[in-house]
């Protein structure tokens, strides 16, 4: 991913001529290489405007663009997006997304993110969703009908906490496991619940580790992967709490199997950013 340069105006010519960037975002009326050029150049010349090219990692091949833009009729930054029709719905829009969102917040002059969309684009909302952003209102713009969408920068920054909490259990392809994160975005005295029935497991950071170490590593459960499909998230002032819904899924004794859960966070917000400071768990 780079930013705008002239040296990407052939796939700007591309991208602003696709059916779905005319339908959902509008005709630019982008003819030839020349109009490509002027357009890419006054584009890098708005200072309100930042432009990222999306590249495939094997080849550099540009799939897609993340842009970020402040409009004169919305009070704060907007996020917004678009890609090659044959590279949608693979993740790589949700991925470089967050890579920007998650460097934008760390601007301490940001305390919001919005985006817009046109009702139709379904697939827009979807992404805008899946980013932790949500419907604020319908707004009318140069007589176009508008929906807002918006999330606190401290969401997002929760967002990337719980994000990290799950990815850390991933040996999915022999992939290590990285224990020294949980301690990155735990406060040292955390404390980690696991409910079953009326019997509670109370862990610190070091014996919950320790056994999922051994289970990760030794063989007892390979291609493990645990994600986030649901969350609700209340913040005030410095305080947060979350409800996750979790699905988790892998090849434990031999057996593969799928399986899913609740857990309910508790962060703090400390000299060094959001932290988690309790967790507790039950399986279905």
């Amino acid at each position: 991913m780079n930013e705008l340069n002239i040296a990407d105006i052939d796939f700007i010519f591309e991208l602003v001529n696709t059916a779905e960037w005319k339908k959902f975002i509008g005709e630019r009326n982008i003819n030839n290489k020349e109009d490509a050029l002027a357009y890419t150049q006054k584009l890098i010349d708005n200072a309100n405007i930042s432009y990222w090219v999306v590249k495939l990692k094997e080849n550099q091949l540009p799939i897609g663009v993340i842009t970020i833009i402040k409009r004169d009729y919305l009070p704060h930054r907007d996020i917004g997006f678009a890609f090659l029709p044959a590279y949608g719905k693979k993740g790589y829009a949700t991925e470089a997304a967050n890579i920007i969102l998650n460097d934008l917040v760390t601007d301490d002059n940001c305390t919001s993110v919005l985006a817009t969309t046109i009702p139709e684009n379904t697939n827009s909302i979807q992404l805008l969703e899946k980013l932790g952003l949500g419907f604020s209102e319908q707004i009318t713009h140069d007589g176009e009908t508008l929906l807002l969408y918006a999330a606190a920068a401290d969401k997002i920054k929760i967002n990337k906490l719980v994000s990290s909490f799950f990815a850390v259990f991933n040996n999915c392809d022999q992939k290590e496991p990285a224990w020294q994160t949980l301690y990155d975005i735990c406060i040292a005295e955390t404390i980690i619940i696991k409910k079953t029935g009326f019997t509670e497991t109370v862990y610190n950071l070091d014996n919950f580790i320790e056994p999922r170490k051994k289970i990760l590593s030794d063989g007892t459960l390979k291609n493990f992967k645990e994600a986030e499909i649901k969350e609700e998230t209340k913040i005030i002032g410095n305080i947060a709490q979350r409800y996750s819904r979790y699905q988790k899924e892998g090849h434990l004794n031999g057996t593969d199997f799928k399986e899913y859960g609740h857990k309910f966070f508790q962060f703090i917000k400390t000299s060094r950013g959001w932290k988690i400071n309790a967790l507790i768990w039950e399986d279905d």
